[in-house]
């Protein structure tokens, strides 16, 4: 028995549709069968509420008058990068204030848009022809400015490892506060409503799908950085509009002694497609299995302590060296359900239908470590005076800036558009090197 998404759409748009939590699904499918399920269930929807250090937001602000070309760019306090276009920035969520507390940080920022709060813009610029401002200080609001965009790179991680800590000392992790000798374990994610749990395979889930994100319509844009579906740690690329969001479902964190992060809900509905389809949203906490790090261990592949359950974490007790250990999670469950809710009544209302993929996600790619390298110092040496005239013909882009500029016809543009040179007939002006935009020409 199979099914299409243009079909489920269509019993969206009649009102007809069959759409079950994933927590639910897993009752339907032990008691009736996946077989039966995939007949009797058209979406499966799923969600997860944690903290995600790896969002951001890109926003456009205008152009004041006069213009400038923003550099170094704050807003409360917190560093935006300014690398883009002149009025263009990307907000890290994680990055910290440099004028107040640091505990707040961008996700405070972003909570702070979304809550109608005005927030101080500060810029500096070395000032050009075109963007001569030098300096910007001014206030705005989310309504104020023309886009601004959530683009998480990495987000919903399928699972991810609980944490404990074997020292005789507390450590302070982004994995919240770890109590010496075994004392505690916390965790994240949503288990049997995690999205990627229910489609481990991707087979409904790839580029281009439509989400539900922080409370408004998102999109899969890619696999995320970090992705390795193989271990169980897939990872999704995701983006929305912030305009659409919602400060219930995009809160603000910081955790003692590391630092801001962002808890962002996200919710993806699985269209039951065909019998596999329903097994894999069948899958219960009980079904789905983590390791118990040990963080007191400070390097990068730390050990082990013992594998487990979702179902025994979310059982509040996690057994240590014939122990019982407290476990603790750092995403919320109750508010992961809000999001399966929250797209599930979007979905039976017909305010959003299913998208298929435009391509597929990897399912098999493996995540490598940094290599480190000792590179000797950098010395840098000086080209000595009179050396000579050269064109690194390989870097050119052939856009022609240079033939409008040169007094001596120097360069010449082919029929087929390539730039060459004479430089037989060069006066060492200087005036296509100082035109040409990528350096492909230079004068000693």
């Amino acid at each position: 028995m199979c099914k299409t998404i243009p079909e489920i759409n269509e019993k969206i748009r009649r009102g007809r549709v069959t759409v079950v939590r994933a927590d639910e699904m897993c009752r339907i499918v032990d008691e009736i069968g996946a077989e039966k399920a995939a007949e009797k269930v058209d979406v499966v929807t799923t969600g997860t509420f944690g903290a995600m250090c790896s969002s951001g937001v890109f926003m456009n602000f205008g152009h004041s008058d006069p213009p400038i070309k923003m550099g170094k760019i704050h807003l409360n306090g917190v560093q935006a990068y300014g690398g883009l276009a002149a009025v263009d920035t990307y907000l890290g969520a994680t990055q910290p204030s440099m004028s107040q507390d640091p505990s707040y940080g961008g996700a405070h920022v972003i909570e702070d848009l979304l809550k109608g709060n005005t927030v101080e813009l500060s810029a500096e610029s070395n000032g050009t022809d075109c963007y001569p401002l030098q300096h910007l200080r001014t206030s705005l609001t989310l309504n104020d400015l023309n886009q601004a965009i959530l683009c998480n790179p990495r987000n919903a991680y399928q699972t991810y490892n609980a944490a404990t800590n074997s020292t005789t000392r507390a450590i302070f992790t982004y994995m919240g506060k770890l109590l010496p000798r075994f004392g505690n374990v916390t965790y994240s994610g949503a288990g049997e409503l995690s999205p990627l749990n229910n489609d481990p395979t991707f087979r409904t889930i790839g580029l281009g799908t439509r989400i539900f994100l922080g409370g408004g319509i998102g999109y899969v844009i890619g696999s995320g950085t970090q992705h390795d579906p193989g271990n169980g740690f897939g990872t999704l690329r995701v983006q929305g509009d912030l305009k659409q969001m919602s400060a219930e479902f995009i809160r603000a964190a910081s955790f003692a002694q590391y630092g801001p992060s962002l808890y962002v809900g996200i919710g993806i509905p699985i269209p039951v497609l065909n019998v596999d389809v329903a097994r894999a949203a069948g899958v219960s906490d009980g079904q789905i299995f983590t390791s118990v790090i040990d963080y007191g261990v400070p390097r990068l592949n730390r050990p082990t302590v013992r594998r487990v359950s979702y179902a025994e974490l979310t059982s509040g007790l996690v057994e240590i060296a014939g122990r019982p250990v407290a476990a603790t999670s750092l995403s919320s469950r109750t508010m992961a359900e809000r999001v399966a809710d929250a797209l599930k009544e979007k979905i039976c209302r017909g305010r959003m239908e299913l998208t298929a993929p435009v391509d597929t996600l990897s399912s098999q790619e493996a995540l490598r470590p940094l290599v480190r390298r000792d590179m000797p110092p950098e010395v840098t040496q000086p080209s000595p005076p009179g050396s000579g005239t050269g064109w690194h013909s390989e870097r050119c882009i052939h856009c022609g800036l240079c033939t409008a500029y040169c007094p001596r016809g120097v360069f010449v543009r082919s029929a087929s558009g390539l730039m060459s040179a004479d430089f037989t007939r060069c006066t060492r002006c200087g005036e296509c090197d100082a035109v040409c935009p990528v350096g492909t020409i230079h004068h000693g």
